[in-house]
């Protein structure tokens, strides 16, 4: 007989695989702004915003449900908060989605077709050859100042913080065809023009970029380096802040929440053409970890929860009787890894940022293969998750219009890592310990980011897997900035679990991963005047794979070229990939003009969300 915690649970997971609405196969987009789409896959529906000319003025219109002009949404972000409100100086998740409520792109993202459409911009149209995009603005959209949205926004925007390399690189980085940038010029106050070296199947998707206000960034730009760096710091006035977005920041309180207020300026107006947005605010509890999040949600001092597996089947049979509704997104469109320091060069002090006998058994691919087979996924799945996931072997996520589904899955086989381990020459003593060939005994550091509970839990569960190979593992969870500085700074890490957020529609956003010179290539990262030194094969290979794949205009084309780049990594073990969260999410009823998006999420319309009466 089946209990029925987990029937619960066992009815969610196969309805997750399910709700993945209408994803786009990316290809270089034709004169009607559309994309080639592919089979319907849900019943998922949004309103799509449309464009309304009133007084001289472009309005996107949205087409929902009236609602009423009051109230407050509360959420939460995990850790200490964020690092910046610069929206091009983000290093870390939750800086970006806080700027990100504060500056609009040119387009985004439809939330179930996955369609590019208008934010900033009126409308969009490409060139028959694919190299050129021209972008009409909206005319007499204003930033929260009152000075008029225009051509020389854009152009500062692209050619002085982007194109310059001020600030978080990753989107000029992505950019870069064969040793080119695109250019941008202005047409006129309204309309600007874009021309990619070559067609570029990436490029529609980068137009979701944050536009800058030109007359509040220029001192900044104009000094450049560490001024750039710490322009819109968390200690700037928030009264001070120009921006664009439906909501401007009212307070920052380090440590305890993040306040946003409605933008009496912003361009979007409902169908009586009243002014949105409905709430009068955004606010965002800053808590410790995921555990404090839920003792939150349930205090009702949170409004809307992304919930692990193991609070689903508790949650699900508490949803009849509450105030609350659960939302199932499907699975995660991030990933979740362990990986392992590959690097064996040295600092400019003439020491290796690695120990070299530790450096000798990353580099070793029957090491890493022997960890991936070490791994208890299915585990991990279960007893983590409770069952509300599935297990990831490769970088694409599972619901990926690109993920390459030739790449079986298998199970924990610690009889093939021992194998592989005593194919590189690796032994056991009579106490069970591992050593390496030349005597040393095989252990190492593994690191996460303290505070987010599941990553802590996998670390726990990888510790006692590995161990049982013999491994001596010391597990450190500590501060997320700290461990990102070892990551990406100073190279002195040897093992770690992270996770990485990704598109399902596009993996160029990826580039920055893959490329041996990528900022974030944190396996075997490289200083910038490093560039590609000691470069592996496979690293060159993936390279190319990546470039090429950019540059292929067909989805057929480019499939081919990350099926690939997938083959790669799937036999080489760079990454280890773990499992795939579903993400499901608890929402107050009391919140009108819903929309859920397995690509955007519960809340990404927040300008059209209401309180209902």
């Amino acid at each position: 007989m089946i209990r029925r915690g987990i029937w619960v649970i066992l009815t969610v997971l196969l309805a997750a695989f399910v709700v993945k609405g209408c994803l786009v196969k990316d290809v270089v987009p034709t004169n009607n702004n559309r994309t080639e789409i592919s089979q319907k896959t849900s019943d998922l529906t949004y309103p799509e915003p449309k464009n309304i000319t009133i007084d001289g003025v472009d309005y996107l219109q949205s087409q929902a449900a009236i609602g009423n002009f009051k109230g407050e949404l509360v959420t939460s972000t995990i850790g200490e908060g964020p690092k910046t409100f610069n929206p091009f100086n983000c290093k870390d998740n939750t800086s970006a989605i806080l700027s990100g409520i504060m500056f609009d792109g040119l387009l985004t993202t439809h939330p179930i077709t996955g369609q590019p459409i208008p934010k900033l911009a009126k409308s969009f149209s490409v060139s028959p050859d694919g190299k050129t995009y021209t972008i009409k603005l909206r005319k007499g959209i204003k930033w929260t100042d009152g000075k008029p949205i225009t051509s020389d926004d854009v152009v500062f925007t692209w050619n002085d913080i982007i194109f310059a390399g001020l600030g978080d690189t990753s989107t000029r980085d992505s950019l870069v065809i064969d040793g080119k940038l695109p250019t941008v010029k202005k047409i006129d106050d309204y309309t600007v023009e874009f021309t990619t070296p070559e067609p570029f199947a990436p490029f529609i998707r980068m137009l979701s970029t944050s536009i800058a206000p030109k007359h509040y960034f220029i001192n900044a730009v104009k000094k450049g380096g560490a001024d750039f760096d710490s322009f819109l710091s968390t200690t700037t006035n928030p009264k001070e802040i120009v921006s664009s977005g439906a909501f401007k920041l009212k307070e920052y309180v380090p440590a305890q929440r993040v306040v946003f207020e409605k933008n009496e300026n912003y361009y979007e107006i409902n169908t009586k053409n009243q002014k949105l947005p409905y709430l009068d605010k955004i606010i965002y509890l800053i808590v410790g970890d995921l555990n404090n999040e839920v003792l939150k949600f349930e205090a009702k001092e949170l409004d809307v929860i992304s919930l692990q597996g193991a609070k689903v089947a508790r949650y699900k049979s508490l949803e009849p009787h509450s105030d609350f509704k659960l939302y199932n997104l499907g699975p995660d469109t991030g990933t979740m890894y362990l990986s392992m320091n590959l690097n064996n060069r040295k600092n400019d002090k003439g020491k290796y940022y690695v120990n070299p006998v530790k450096q000798k058994w990353f580099q070793d691919v029957n090491f890493r293969r022997a960890v991936d087979y070490a791994i208890d996924r299915k585990n991990m799945v279960l007893n983590i998750a409770n069952g509300i996931g599935a297990p990831l072997f490769t970088p694409e996520s599972l619901n990926s219009i690109f993920l390459n589904k030739n790449l079986k899955p298998y199970d924990k086989d610690i009889k093939k890592s021992q194998e592989l381990l005593k194919k590189s020459g690796f032994y056991k003593d009579k106490k069970g310990r591992l050593f390496d060939n030349e005597g040393n005994r095989v252990e190492f550091d593994l690191y996460t980011n303290a505070g987010n509970t599941e990553r802590e839990a996998i670390g726990v569960m990888v510790k006692q897997d590995l161990e049982d190979l013999g491994m001596k593992v010391n597990f450190k969870p500590v501060e997320f900035n700290s461990l990102v500085n070892k990551l990406v700074s100073t190279f002195d890490w040897d093992m770690v679990i992270m996770g990485l957020t990704g598109s399902p529609l596009e993996p160029n956003g990826g580039k920055n991963v893959w490329l041996s010179d990528g900022r974030l290539h944190m396996f075997n990262q490289r200083t910038p005047q490093e560039g590609k030194a000691k470069i592996l094969p496979w690293e060159k290979e993936l390279d190319y794979l990546y470039t090429q794949g950019a540059l292929a205009t067909k989805f057929a084309d480019r499939k081919k070229f990350y099926d690939k780049y997938q083959e790669i990594v799937y036999r080489e073990k760079p990454f280890v990939y773990i499992y795939s969260p579903v993400r499901i999410v608890a929402l107050r009823n009391k919140f009108k003009n819903i929309y859920p998006s397995s690509l955007n999420g519960i809340i990404y319309n927040i300008e059209e969300i209401f309180i209902g009466d």
